[in-house]
């Protein structure tokens, strides 16, 4: 459907209707940053020991929560049955749908009929219409992410909301106004879903009180790695935009929140689009697969019960190291001492039981890193799991290295410079997580234990190489 028309000078006099309230701050277009907002005259809370100053406030009515959600529905009957047949699984699902409402009701194309229009309805029209996040990007821009973090990640997510969506229009077939915009004349669209879930992880906010939540004007807010501000919600249940202690904003700076200072720049590009140059925070993730030659890889996925995941992370002082406890996982079999189970309930139900040395993990399937240290082949589990990551870490940096030079020429710059940027910062991660890990197994290599338990292998080894080779002769 087509997107509805409000305009920012109309904005001034929605905020005076809908009681948004601006104190020495003002809304403006910032170069090369989209919408932000400024300081009006020279604001300061320089004393640590005085009050907070507050510089915008929405009403609680505006807060875009599960509460607001459920508001909502009481005065929509329409929305109520919608949300009924396909809400009530999580916070972000339930604000999806009252903004695809939102699309609806903001529409040249409607109407009428099927709803009250909101505060949100005209502010909803006011918000971008694209979002530079990866899943909004085109099939081109996607090639530029090829071996970096990113690429299963936005694979993973796409297809999950595609997923989201037709089950969406599956529940809503028996609502007749939502089918034919669903379905018969497709007037929402996937890639509205898509839209949407981009704009939410963009724009929501975790308030103290209302949780999860999208707060008009105080979206607007752009980030910093030096914040001069943060969002809070008062007595009155007001959401609140206060400056920080001990900042300083001359008139016309901007102000500015921070949307999480920990985050990878892989977490950055893909929830907002932008990675911060000035964080120093460098980590990536990757999902992990079983080994596979592993019997037990199924059951091992199983009795985890999380997605397994490989994390390089560099310390404050920028050296890296790892986290992996599926990989503890992978490196152990029965012959060790990891042993499933199905167990059977006096209800008939069953389940899968998972035990170390003859104690019952099950409920513990992340801490087996740290089970396994009393163990006396402990150190050779460790070289076990070490070489598992380094292998990976081998095979990410050339498929990282190979795919530099894949450009398409239908690719948008600001996705070519967000994935390039993207590029170096990993490359230089796993460079020196790689340098990290073989470091890590030339040591385990000269322990004790080790060695002793390789020379004993080599030699079982050659006594069924010379088995084999007199069954050979035997026959001839």
């Amino acid at each position: 459907m087509r997107r509805g028309l409000f305009s920012l000078g109309d904005l001034p006099a929605w905020c005076a209707l809908n009681d948004v309230k601006f104190i020495d701050v003002k809304i403006a277009n910032i170069s090369g940053r989209g919408y932000g907002l400024v300081a009006e005259k020279h604001l300061a809370n320089e004393d640590d020991d005085s009050d907070t100053i507050t510089i915008l406030t929405a009403p609680r009515e505006l807060i875009l929560s599960t509460d607001g959600v459920e508001e909502y529905a009481k005065e929509s009957k329409d929305f109520r049955q919608l949300l009924d047949a396909a809400g009530h699984q999580s916070t972000r699902g339930d604000i999806l749908l009252f903004l695809l409402v939102q699309i609806v009701l903001s529409s040249p194309d409607y109407e009428g009929g099927h709803g009250p229009s909101t505060p949100w309805t005209q502010y909803f029209s006011l918000l971008p219409r694209e979002v530079p996040t990866p899943t909004m990007w085109t099939e081109s821009d996607l090639v530029l992410l090829k071996g970096t973090s990113l690429e299963p990640a936005v694979s993973a997510k796409l297809a999950a909301l595609t997923k989201e969506f037709d089950n969406l229009r599956a529940k809503a077939a028996g609502l007749p106004f939502w089918n034919e915009l669903l379905s018969i004349d497709e007037s929402i669209t996937v890639q509205d879903w898509v839209f949407l879930d981009a704009l939410y992880r963009s724009r929501s906010l975790g308030l103290p009180k209302s949780g999860d939540s999208m707060v008009p004007c105080l979206d607007l807010a752009n980030h910093s790695s030096q914040p001069t501000a943060y969002f809070d919600e008062n007595d009155k249940g007001e959401a609140v935009l206060k400056l920080r202690q001990g900042s300083s904003v001359v008139e016309g700076g901007e102000i500015t929140i921070d949307y999480g200072h920990n985050k990878s720049p892989a977490e950055m590009l893909f929830s907002y689009g932008f990675i911060d140059p000035d964080s120093t925070a460098r980590s990536l993730v990757w999902p992990l697969e079983p080994l596979d030659d592993d019997p037990l890889a199924l059951a091992k996925l199983r009795a985890f019960g999380a997605l397994p995941q490989l994390r390089l992370q560099e310390d404050d002082k920028g050296t890296p190291y790892w986290t992996a406890p599926f990989v503890y996982l992978m490196c152990l079999n029965e012959e060790d001492g990891l042993q499933f189970r199905v167990l059977q309930e006096t209800d008939g139900s069953r389940h899968l039981s998972m035990s170390w040395q003859d104690v019952d993990i099950t409920d513990k399937p992340s801490t087996i890193q740290d089970l396994i240290k009393d163990h006396e082949l402990h150190q050779i589990f460790e070289l076990r799991a070490v070489t598992v990551v380094l292998n990976i870490v081998q095979q990410k940096l050339e498929e990282l290295t190979n795919a530099k030079g894949s450009v398409p020429e239908a690719a948008k710059t600001e996705a070519l410079q967000a994935a390039s940027y993207l590029r170096s910062l990993e490359t230089e991660i796993v460079t020196k997580s790689l340098q990290v890990l073989e470091e890590q197994t030339n040591k385990l290599l000269q322990d004790e234990t080790v060695i002793t338990y390789l020379q004993a292998m080599g030699s079982d080894e050659n006594e069924l190489g010379a088995e084999a080779a007199n069954d050979e002769d035997d026959f001839s």
